[in-house]
């Protein structure tokens, strides 16, 4: 994914709600060094020059709880001179957080405090993966 992004690429989903250019990239890279059982499944991929999308799952354990994740993702893609210009996963952020976060994610995975716990704390991390990368 790093390699197919635009240098201002922007991407997306109910977790990391904005992540532009190096943020982006750097997700890819915290979410695969961090994924030591992270198995990805991608199909029904469609794309022309200028639009594409495509169904993809993981499969990993949250390094946060331990908990198996098996999550189900709808992508968005915009092209602009062969590269990956904006990206939008979608997916059901309370299924996600009933299986990551357990017991919690099941009272109130469909509340936007926890989403906004979520997305806080995601990025705090990928922040710190980025400062460790330079």
């Amino acid at each position: 994914m790093v390699a197919c992004y635009a240098p201002d690429v922007r991407f997306s989903d109910p977790v990391f709600l904005a992540l532009i250019g190096e943020e982006a990239r750097g997700m890819w890279r915290m979410l695969c060094a961090r994924g030591q059982d992270l198995r990805i499944d991608f199909h029904d991929v469609r794309a022309d020059d200028r639009v594409g999308s495509a169904r993809w799952e993981a499969w990993y354990t949250f390094g946060a709880t331990g908990r198996a994740v098996h999550n189900v993702i709808e992508a968005r893609f915009t092209f602009a001179n062969g590269l990956i210009a904006t990206h939008t996963d979608t997916f059901s952020f309370y299924r996600w957080s009933r299986q990551a976060l357990g017991p919690i994610g099941l009272l109130l995975g469909w509340t936007p405090f926890l989403a906004g716990r979520v997305h806080t704390r995601a990025l705090a991390s990928l922040h710190r993966f980025l400062q460790g990368q330079r």
